[in-house]
């Protein structure tokens, strides 16, 4: 169960773009950052692609998309577990879409992909319906302010043969 109370998060984000120059104009400066967090390996991180960044490096869009898709597993194992629904495998392929307005933009709606392979004799419709609580639950879907969405593939595992 999750600890109650307030949790603190610590981020240090550094622009390392300076190392190319300063930001004289919109055109010619790098969006090239780093985020640190204390114990962790750093991300190197730019803009998207459509505002100048660099297409090799994350960006904080890809990253709000992997928070969400991330909560909602962590969540979901979590609940799989305590109800005994035996998972063993979870990907999820998340799609996020923003709207670029002139002036600024926002994410209109995350859907999540995930296909969860779960035991023989597990519950599959348990298995499934756990999505909706595993949604309710995630502290980052509930702090975000556009639907996030799922549309789950439960896949039983092929029993041993005898």
């Amino acid at each position: 169960m999750a600890s109650q109370g307030e949790h603190h998060y610590t981020v240090k984000t550094v622009w390392t773009g300076a190392e190319q120059g300063p930001a004289r104009d919109y055109k010619s400066y790098s969006r090239a950052y780093r985020s640190e967090i204390a114990g962790k390996p750093p991300i190197d991180g730019s803009a998207d692609p459509a505002f100048r960044g660099d297409p090799a490096r994350h960006n904080p869009e890809d990253l709000l998309v992997a928070s969400l898709s991330a909560c909602h597993m962590l969540w979901y194992l979590h609940l799989c577990a305590v109800k005994g629904v035996t998972v063993t495998a979870y990907e999820d392929s998340a799609e996020g879409t923003m709207v670029a307005e002139p002036h600024n933009g926002r994410f209109t709606e995350v859907v999540l992909h995930p296909v969860v392979t779960i035991t023989p004799d597990s519950d599959a419709e348990a298995a499934e319906a756990l999505h909706e609580r595993a949604h309710a639950e995630c502290f980052v879907s509930n702090s975000v302010n556009f639907p996030v969405r799922w549309a789950a593939k439960i896949v039983k595992a092929e029993a041993p043969a005898a």
